[in-house]
């Protein structure tokens, strides 16, 4: 099989992240969360928060906090921030995971506008400072385009965002561990990341960083492991990590960071290109292909194409079905952005590649969809 779906999750995984999650299921529950390697002596929870750290360029990681991932992040920072009588900025680029609860009341009290990105889903940072107004409370950027591999110019819109009193999230659920990120460079509120795509960890993994000064109450309330004593919380002095948590998840989502920093999250962007390059000089040569972006713009692991004369799902069936190829058909959950593309109705096919992605397989994929093409013209 060939897999080229990995901006819905990666495959393969790196060996130690395989290793790391079957010993934490074989360790009794006494031992199984202590961290071995680079966070040697310190729970798993703590090592792989503060190479989490290392890695987003976080300079606070006890602020990062673990979720089953970027919607159940989304949905925590959503529902316990203060939104009435504030307006919430959003780009045309984003997933449904920040669009459904946004829509479905979790904007309760608060206006919800769209700024609108070009045909390659970029976002203009001026387009966001002219929308700004008195009752602009929030942006939410979304880091790296799951349809058309875009990336945003995080650190422009974090500049523009603080100059003006706005809080700035950045959705980094497809930029995390294979695009450099500099959070607090970039003055970044709040971000979300997921571990199961560019990060290498298991599914059911992620989490999210807030910025210390900034409101959020909590949605559900529980055990923690901290002081068991209080019951009530005062202050705003909230803990946002109730119940049992992922621990196997976590060791291997820790081994995951471990791996990016080791290989350096620079190279794998890097490789990353090259291969996104090779993709895109075949498909320009392939008749009847369109593709919705452009070398050297789009510069994410990711991008989108359809084929004259089938429909996505239909080239996605005959590249599972008959050549073993997985990539992904339809809207990606993300369909504002198909508006601004044209490909509101189909969608696209989406192919992305990760930084075990071997470049036989690009050309492999090329070669075959040469011979798709040609079949389907004739």
């Amino acid at each position: 099989m060939m897999y080229l779906n990995n901006a819905a999750t990666t495959y393969p995984k790196p060996q130690c992240v395989t290793d790391a999650h079957t010993a934490a299921l074989s360790a009794p529950p006494a031992g199984q969360f202590r961290s071995s390697g680079q966070g040697r002596g310190k729970d798993v929870f703590t090592g792989c928060r503060e190479n989490l750290g290392r890695l987003l360029g976080i300079g606070s990681p006890e602020r990062i906090y673990f979720t089953s991932g970027a919607t159940d992040s989304l949905n925590q920072l959503f529902h316990g921030m203060e939104r009435r009588g504030k307006k919430i900025l959003v780009t045309q680029t984003e997933h449904n995971s920040v669009l459904r609860p946004l829509y479905n009341g979790m904007a309760a009290g608060a206006e919800v506008e769209i700024l609108p990105c070009d045909k390659y889903g970029q976002v203009s940072p001026e387009v966001f400072e002219e929308r700004i107004s008195p009752e602009a409370g929030l942006l939410v950027l979304n880091h790296c385009s799951n349809v058309t591999g875009m990336i945003q110019d995080a650190a422009r819109f974090g500049e523009i965002a603080e100059k003006h009193g706005v809080l700035f999230m950045l959705d980094a659920s497809q930029s995390a561990g294979c695009i450099p990120i500099d959070c607090d460079g970039w003055h970044v509120d709040a971000l979300v990341f997921t571990g199961h795509k560019g990060l290498f960890g298991p599914q059911g993994t992620g989490g999210f960083f807030l910025r210390k000064g900034v409101g959020l109450r909590p949605y559900r309330y529980g055990g923690t492991g901290k002081d068991s004593s209080r019951l009530v919380y005062r202050d705003g002095d909230y803990e946002y990590e109730t119940g049992t948590q992922n621990g196997h998840g976590i060791q291997a989502l820790g081994a995951g960071v471990e791996y990016i920093l080791d290989c350096g999250v620079e190279r794998i962007a890097e490789a990353e290109k090259r291969l996104m390059g090779i993709l895109y000089d075949g498909l320009s040569e392939i008749q009847g292909v369109t593709v919705y972006g452009e070398k050297g713009r789009n510069l994410g692991p990711v991008l989108s194409m359809n084929l004259k004369g089938l429909r996505p799902s239909e080239l996605a069936y005959i590249l599972q079905n008959g050549y073993e190829t997985v990539v992904r058909a339809g809207l990606h959950c993300a369909p504002l952005i198909h508006q601004a593309m044209g490909t509101e109705e189909q969608g696209t096919v989406r192919v992305s590649v990760s930084a075990l992605t071997e470049e036989q397989e690009v050309l492999q994929f090329l070669e075959i969809l040469r011979e798709i093409a040609a079949a389907a013209e004739n």
